[in-house]
């Protein structure tokens, strides 16, 4: 375990005890709600809020392109009933496969920006990926474009100070998130609540979201350790790049941070809402979450697509420590037959996760869940692909940290070709994966299987 996961299993715990315990929402009860009390709200596009008749063709036209499926119209309406982020229309999205195409993606917009860059992360390091960053940030503020970032302060409790205030002596604005320094702390502090958001945005126009802090260890290429055991293992995560009305939504998002976090007045000669080009053909919701019971959308988006997934489920995740809500609604998935698989890691930068993960492989296994365990790279990715046309990418992994703690945000895209990307995506992670199997796995010695255990009595603060 490294010093950073040790300080959050360490903090978490005892600030834990003392807070007491935050409970997640009760989905079935929010689901049997919402299938009564409403009907899917129109949708957005660059031109305002669709009318009820053209939202409804475009749903339409969405469903005659796949299998017949409840996550178009069930599972749009759960989702609409927690939270006010818009179903939008006319977005333009690209996969980002790992830190290589992610960091290319971000230094072209970055580069083409001409008013403004928006940019949030949980970690920033002081190595040659954030040196490199810093540099472009600096010479696009001396070219009159103004930058704002927000660290997380815990993720980047290793960045020396002298690296941020080179940054704002050069007229980049900063704002260091929950400051871990209790001297700095505001009203409301609290060192569990952690920012763990990783956005770009330039120019109001073009976003890039996903599970890619700015650090080194993502710009290895896998093909490097393949041939050299030597070389730094390979970390496997994905992003996407976002244009059209959802970079508004999550606009919304990174200013409202800044002016929680007291942020220093931006300035009014920057356009922060331009007009969009809806040249795009997915559907994307804007999934974020701050910490409290009524905000947890993901978790209320994750259980809710599975509990209506009708033919696939594939889902990849970094730390998977699933509550007993989502366990469930695999298992009965796959016990109606739907296709759910897995990809887990089998490399990981803090163990304690991965023992309190396999705890839960027994009873997802028995009930005919497939999983993997990834073993070429270190899996940092936050993905889901179901029933061929819904997908999410963002920054929400499945543990207690993320679902209960965390500010957060995943896309949703609602689209049968990237929904397609992202399965020829899976298809490769699970060539580089080996499957867990149950004939071989209830077979476990009992030591480790009493370690597992061991480990996730403290699930919730790891």
């Amino acid at each position: 375990m490294n010093i950073r996961h040790f300080c959050a299993w360490f903090f978490t715990s005892i600030l834990g005890l003392s807070t007491g315990c935050t409970a997640l929402p009760n989905v079935s009860a929010i689901i049997d709600d919402a299938s009564t009390a409403q009907s899917a709200r129109q949708l957005v596009s660059v031109k305002g809020v669709l009318s009820p008749k053209e939202s409804r063709a475009i749903m339409e036209r969405l469903k005659k392109t796949v299998a017949p499926t409840d996550i178009l119209a069930r599972h749009t309406v759960v989702v609409e009933s927690v939270t006010d982020s818009p179903l939008t229309k006319g977005n333009h999205v690209t996969l980002l496969a790992d830190g290589q195409a992610t960091y290319a993606a971000m230094f072209k917009a970055i580069e083409n920006g001409r008013d403004h860059i928006n940019l949030e992360s949980y970690i920033i390091e002081d190595d040659e990926t954030g040196q490199a960053f810093a540099d472009l940030l600096l010479q696009k503020q001396a070219e009159g474009v103004q930058v704002n970032l927000i660290y997380d302060s815990f993720g980047s409790m290793n960045t020396p100070a002298s690296f941020f205030q080179r940054l704002r002596e050069g007229g980049v604005e900063i704002v260091e998130f929950n400051p871990i320094n209790p001297m700095k702390a505001m009203p409301g502090w609290g060192l569990t609540h952690r920012n763990h958001r990783k956005i770009l945005i330039v120019d109001g126009q073009i976003a890039i979201i996903g599970g890619i802090n700015i650090s080194k260890v993502y710009s290895s290429n896998p093909l490097q350790q393949r041939k050299n055991q030597r070389a730094p293992i390979h970390w496997r995560d994905t992003d996407v790049e976002i244009k059209g009305q959802a970079v508004a939504e999550l606009q919304k998002l990174f200013l409202d941070t800044w002016h929680t976090q007291q942020g220093s007045s931006l300035s009014e000669g920057n356009n922060y809402y331009p007009d969009l080009k809806g040249n795009g053909h997915a559907l994307v919701r804007v999934v974020g979450s701050t910490p409290g019971q009524t905000n947890r959308v993901p978790f209320v988006m994750y259980v809710s697509a599975i509990t209506f997934a009708e033919h696939s489920i594939h889902l990849t995740h970094a730390y998977f420590i699933p509550d007993k809500q989502i366990v469930k609604a695999l298992a009965k998935a796959a016990e109606r037959g739907v296709d759910v698989k897995i990809i887990l890691p089998g490399i990981s930068d803090s163990r304690l996760p991965l023992y309190s993960q396999r705890h839960h492989y027994a009873p997802l296994l028995r009930k005919g869940v497939k999983i993997y365990e990834h073993k070429t790279s270190l899996l940092h990715a936050k993905t889901a692909v179901i029933d061929g046309v819904w997908s999410t990418i963002g920054s929400t992994n499945m543990d207690s940290l993320s679902m209960l703690h965390n500010n957060e945000v995943n896309a949703v895209i609602l689209d049968k070709k990237f929904a397609q990307e992202m399965e020829r995506m899976f298809s490769g992670d699970i060539a580089d994966s080996e499957e867990i199997h149950w004939d071989q796995w209830k077979k476990r010695p009992l030591l480790p299987s009493a370690r597992d255990w061991f480990v996730n009595l403290f699930a919730r603060w790891l």
